[in-house]
């Protein structure tokens, strides 16, 4: 049976030549997205910044309602249809959203990096990445097998299809599906599927393309416990992220390994963080996770 590790584990993303974390603080971020550079709110970041005054081409200044909003301060010309960027070979678009994001999460590489351990020398692996936003997470699977994309968003679906393009990876074997990750998984148990792997990244609250209402600490148990009936003792994952929510890393891996109690392998948990740039050390952490893996015979 699957076995809780209850030591806790940090994967953190260092940045690369398209991205860093320059600096933070006082509940702010500075990063670079390629040419650009970008002010977001991060109330994790309770230190000072480094730097007293960022230079910055804008900041996504947030709304003062509780359910967030915001919107963007441009100082500079940023190109409001995107811009390239690449990971480990992999192009996609860049752009500034509604929702504060870049397009993508960029504290998301060292578990592309994971996943791809996990599936290494394999070509004819299956999997499954729900809640699977623009792609870059899909793309990065695609290099072992067939994936199923699934997203409630018709618009950041089309944006992922996009990304495979600018990638040139439109041919890769990747099923494209604008659906209710829930409802999708519970007709994909009916239908007696199984998957090598399972990435998903639920968000604290959502709505399906129906309408469907998306409540995390509600839905997530009977979510996982499909994913469960979905993998089997030679499946290799299943990865899942948390952000913004009052829950503990240890919370949702006991979740996990109640679920996985019938299959071998270890579920691990732990934090997601960015490492600034310069000899600062300092550490960002964005999300908390809880993984599984079966290394197999």
């Amino acid at each position: 049976m699957a076995e809780l590790d209850l030591q806790a584990k940090l994967m953190v993303g260092p940045g690369w030549d398209q991205f860093g974390l320059i600096d933070s603080g006082d509940g702010r971020k500075l990063e670079r997205y390629g040419p650009y550079r970008f002010i977001r709110p991060e109330p994790q970041a309770m230190w000072a910044p480094r730097v007293a005054v960022w230079d910055a081409h804008g900041e996504f200044v947030p709304g003062s309602d509780e359910d967030g909003g915001g919107r963007w301060a441009y100082a500079k010309p940023v190109p409001r249809e995107g811009w390239p960027l690449d990971w480990r070979g992999i192009g996609f678009t860049a752009q500034c959203t509604p929702f504060r994001h870049l397009g993508f999460f960029p504290d998301m590489a060292p578990v592309w990096d994971w996943m791809g351990e996990q599936l290494d020398g394999r070509l004819d692996a299956s999997t499954l990445n729900m809640f699977g936003y623009t792609g870059v997470g899909t793309m990065a699977l695609s290099r072992f097998g067939p994936v199923t994309h699934v997203d409630a968003s018709k618009k950041a679906v089309a944006q992922a299809r996009a990304n495979a393009a600018v990638a040139g990876l439109e041919d890769r074997p990747v099923r494209w599906i604008v659906d209710d990750a829930a409802k999708f998984a519970a007709r994909e148990v009916r239908r007696g599927k199984r998957y090598d792997g399972i990435i998903l990244d639920p968000p604290k609250f959502g709505r399906g393309p129906d309408g469907e209402v998306w409540r995390l600490e509600e839905n997530l148990p009977t979510l996982i416990a499909d994913c469960a009936r979905l993998l089997d003792g030679d499946s290799r994952f299943l990865f899942l992220t948390v952000y913004a929510v009052r829950m503990s890393s240890l919370a949702i891996g006991g979740l996990l390994a109640e679920a996985l109690a019938a299959l071998p392998g270890t579920v691990e948990h732990g934090e997601l963080a960015l490492a600034e740039e310069g000899e600062s050390g300092r550490i960002l952490p964005t999300a908390i996770f809880a993984r599984w893996s079966n290394p197999g015979s």
